[in-house]
């Protein structure tokens, strides 16, 4: 094969597989679209503590993930200093992560620790990671890199 064969093919996977690392991983909870936080404005957790539904005409992305947000402000934030606003383990729930498994979350259940969001599937599950934050964090911190490439179905 001509040397000029050989360099395309290579180029084009180089770009096939920057195409398909851009795209949500395992190691990130999103919806079909990349969509994570199930939608919510990550900067408003910290803003308004509360959780607020981002648009679909405010997004960013960051490692993989379609982040939303509910004004063009809380997206600037947010691209200023994604790894601020991004929320651990992924966007999986906090608790579940204590344990070793990978749960989705609704977006409404969450807490700032030190600076840091956590996530819990729901405010049933959220009540009960309240009661040892400081334990199921430490113990979501050793689960984390064993789960966090690990397909959520095969934990």
């Amino acid at each position: 094969m001509p040397r000029t064969f050989h360099r395309q093919l290579i180029a084009g996977l180089l770009i096939l597989g920057n195409a398909l690392t851009a795209l949500a991983d395992n190691s990130t909870e999103t919806d079909a679209n990349d969509v994570i936080l199930a939608g919510h404005d990550a900067v408003a957790y910290f803003t308004e503590s509360k959780p607020v539904p981002g648009r679909p005409d405010f997004t960013a992305q960051y490692q993989g993930a379609v982040y939303r947000f509910a004004s063009t402000e809380n997206r600037d934030l947010f691209r200023a200093n994604p790894a601020k606003y991004a929320p651990a383990y992924g966007g999986y729930c906090a608790l579940g992560a204590s344990f070793g498994k990978k749960f989705e979350i609704d977006g409404k259940a969450f807490e700032i620790v030190e600076g840091r969001l956590y996530v819990n599937k729901n405010i049933k599950i959220y009540n009960t990671w309240k009661k040892d934050i400081p334990t199921n964090i430490v113990k979501a911190e050793g689960q984390w890199p064993t789960i966090k490439n690990v397909e959520a179905s095969a934990l």
